[in-house]
């Protein structure tokens, strides 16, 4: 399907849409550029997504297919695809694929979560049948990690594709039995980052292994980037002719312009009208990599991180801070559990490992993180908030979307209000 002008797309979701019509309704009868636009607010955006009074698609549902996204609170994202977009998003994102690494003849195993509507498998499914190269194409899905490990050796499988906590599992299980699958050339990821912690584990079960971003898309905000091979998997830039990235800054809703600041992502789909994606933030964060506005580098997901008492903890410069200590690579994956009990807050940093923590490492992390944020020993010497707690967890035990696989960053387990 062909890109449509901007002018052109903005007419026909506010002639088609009831949504788009009353976010549109004081905007001049042509509009030429998207700063022209507002942003959209995404739960206004999904509230109008209900069935069946649906007042955000253009047009009933007669040839189509329904995603829905991966979360388990709030108001459930429904994202309909004509049979034409379907096709014109996978074969765009196919032909990322190649750019991130994949070979003519590569074996694939397929690793992603389905069912239950969830768009993971199917969508990497299609991209791969698209992608410009010839390819083997090993549907296995959320499949025990015994089962991945004897398929790489039995059908001589040279890329591995899915959630870098999949992933990291399947490293796993071939370390603790001492086996390392030397074959595997290329680890490709997606649905979520994946972060620094991950990496010595990926390298030891796949030590001839390259890591590519499989490339930037959501159920609710659907095609956004492609992967750029520049050896920082966190950098992508938009799809020509089909989407438009830009970057806009937190506080004042004004595009980003230079490099090395971080902004909302907010995106543009040029060829989807069933559901219209103008203006639309996908809840990530990125910064430009140079002046020219072209490639952009996530920076991690807007808003994430724990508050604890008046306590910003960002989990991005939490997990830096941990790192940055750790040079025996002892953690393998992060998140931070809000808790509250004696009448105040607390954060527990619960820290993922494939081997037994040295002692003192837990004091000395602790420690490292009160350097980096003095607010918060500060609020718990004035007895508001609790001390830090640093909890060991064996890495599979650390909490993921039972539906998706993805690691949850912030746990939070207080008592409602």
């Amino acid at each position: 399907m062909p890109a449509k002008p901007l002018p052109e797309l903005v007419d026909f979701a506010r002639r088609n849409s009831p949504f788009y019509a009353e976010l549109y309704r004081d905007l001049p009868p042509r509009v030429e550029h998207l700063t022209e636009l507002p942003l959209v607010e995404q739960s206004a955006f999904w509230a109008a997504n209900s069935w069946p009074d649906n007042r955000l698609l253009t047009g009933p549902l007669l040839d189509a297919g329904v995603y829905k996204t991966g979360g388990t609170t709030g108001v459930p994202k429904f994202s309909p695809w004509t049979r034409t977009e379907h096709a014109d998003s996978v074969t765009a994102f196919g032909a990322g694929l190649v750019r991130a690494g994949l070979k003519p003849g590569h074996r694939v195993a397929n690793l992603f979560w389905a069912g239950q509507l969830y768009g993971g498998f199917l969508y990497i499914e299609n991209a791969l049948h698209h992608a410009p190269v010839d390819n083997v194409r090993l549907p296995v899905g959320a499949a025990p990690d015994d089962y991945i490990a004897g398929l790489i050796d039995d059908f001589g499988v040279d890329v591995l594709a899915g959630e870098p906590m999949k992933l990291s599992s399947v490293a796993e299980h071939l370390v603790k039995e001492g086996r390392t699958a030397e074959r595997i050339e290329l680890l490709l990821f997606g649905g979520d980052l994946l972060f620094a912690d991950l990496r010595p584990i990926l390298s030891r079960a796949f030590p001839n292994a390259a890591v590519a971003s499989i490339g930037y898309a959501s159920v609710d905000a659907g095609l956004v980037g492609a992967p750029v091979p520049d050896g920082d998997v966190r950098v992508h830039e938009a799809f020509p002719h089909r989407t438009v990235v830009e970057l806009v800054d937190d506080t004042t809703g004004e595009p980003v312009t230079g490099p090395g600041v971080p902004g909302r992502v907010v995106v543009t789909n040029l060829f989807r009208t069933l559901l219209p994606i103008l203006r639309y933030p996908t809840g990530d964060r990125a910064e430009w990599v140079d002046a020219a506005g072209g490639p952009f580098r996530l920076v991690g997901r807007a808003d994430e991180g724990a508050r604890v008492g008046t306590v910003a903890m960002p989990t991005e410069e939490i997990r830096a801070v941990l790192l940055a200590n750790d040079p025996d690579q002892v953690i393998s994956g992060m998140q931070l559990v809000q808790r509250r009990w004696d009448g105040r807050d607390g954060l527990i940093l619960r820290l993922g490992h494939t081997g037994e923590p040295p002692a003192g490492l837990a004091e000395r992390l602790a420690g490292a993180v009160y350097r980096a944020r003095p607010l918060y020993p500060e609020n718990v010497a004035a007895g508001e908030i609790h001390d830090l707690v640093v909890e060991w967890v064996p890495r599979a035990e650390l909490v993921t979307n039972p539906r998706t696989g993805k690691l949850r960053q912030v746990v939070d387990e207080r008592p409602p209000a």
